[in-house]
């Protein structure tokens, strides 16, 4: 997926559940999530394994506190709908790291 296929997106679309679910599991607050998608670097990658009834992606990138989170994501119209949230791990930060320096 490409940035300009991001720009189109106008908001996003909140399931209560997978809402309640991100905070109770990982402390990840809707609010986060949405940063995430306005802050730079940020990576998106098709999630293909678990895009079977619909195309999901996944995202890497950081809230304006710099909390490094990992987002499974779809699009539904023109809308971001979270699916689920976490910190990185080691190697997805490692990887942020370098793409971040490659591509400043």
């Amino acid at each position: 997926m490409s940035k300009a296929d991001l720009s189109r997106c106008t908001g996003f679309e909140w399931d209560k559940g997978n809402a309640e679910k991100n905070w109770r599991k990982h402390h990840v607050t809707p609010s986060e999530c949405e940063q995430i998608f306005f802050n730079q670097p940020l990576v998106v990658a098709p999630d293909e394994e678990h895009s079977q009834k619909e195309s999901r992606y996944f995202a890497l990138g950081q809230t304006d506190l710099k909390r490094t989170l990992f987002v499974v994501f779809t699009i539904r119209k023109d809308l971001f709908r979270v699916i689920c949230a976490r910190d990185m791990s080691r190697r997805e930060r490692e990887a942020y790291r370098t793409y971040a320096t490659k591509n400043p």
